[in-house]
């Protein structure tokens, strides 16, 4: 695995080593996501692996970036702290996304992590094709210069620190560069996704 990032690294002109200054990354080419032979049957029936999956539930958040074009983002649930030295986070996201390319040419990204009202918010990043930045008010990372949007609970800026694959998907490692959270009642409610809907954490 590690192999294959540094060639992935080096293909794309990317720092392989702490000394070389980091370069902004370009998303990996779409291959055959097929990883059954033609006529062969799946392992697992699909729907059925969403339906059991789904019973785990997740925080919600929303990455975002900033490119040559201006500001871009995606709902992600597939989020998660990785490592606590050097500190890292990772996100998971399919490679037919259209968003991961501009990410990729970024080179950074903010994770907002959404509160329990902010469920409209997150709708609204997750349409494909739409502007998803229209009335959505933000302020730049203070690292990386990606948006940071208004009122979430907590945010993680990052810098690409690897990208992984993972069968349809990619696995991306962020290394932070800054971090907050708000204080008091605003941290206490966290917006959870569980079986395909939102939902609140109940103490």
């Amino acid at each position: 695995m590690a192999a294959t990032a540094v060639r992935y690294l080096r293909s794309v002109g990317a720092a392989t080593t702490a000394e070389q200054p980091p370069a902004p990354l370009e998303a990996l080419p779409r291959p055959d996501l097929r990883a059954v032979r033609d006529g062969e049957r799946l392992p697992v029936d699909p729907a059925e692996f969403r339906r059991v999956l789904g019973n785990f539930a997740s925080g919600v958040t929303v990455v975002t970036a900033r490119d040559a074009d201006g500001p871009t983002g995606f709902a992600c649930q597939s989020f998660a702290s990785l490592s606590l030295d050097p500190p890292l986070v990772a996100f998971m996201v399919a490679r037919t996304s259209t968003t991961w390319p501009r990410i990729a040419r970024a080179g950074a990204f903010c994770v907002n992590i959404l509160g329990a009202g902010q469920g409209a918010l997150c709708r609204g990043f997750a349409v494909s094709g739409a502007d998803k930045f229209a009335g959505v008010a933000y302020e730049d990372a203070p690292a990386t210069g990606s948006p940071l949007l208004d009122s979430v609970p907590a945010w993680v800026d990052c810098r690409v620190h690897a990208v992984h694959t993972g069968g349809d998907h990619l696995i991306v490692v962020g290394r932070v560069e800054a971090l907050g959270a708000v204080e008091g009642a605003a941290a206490d409610e966290p917006l959870l996704f569980h079986r395909g809907v939102f939902g609140r954490f109940s103490r």
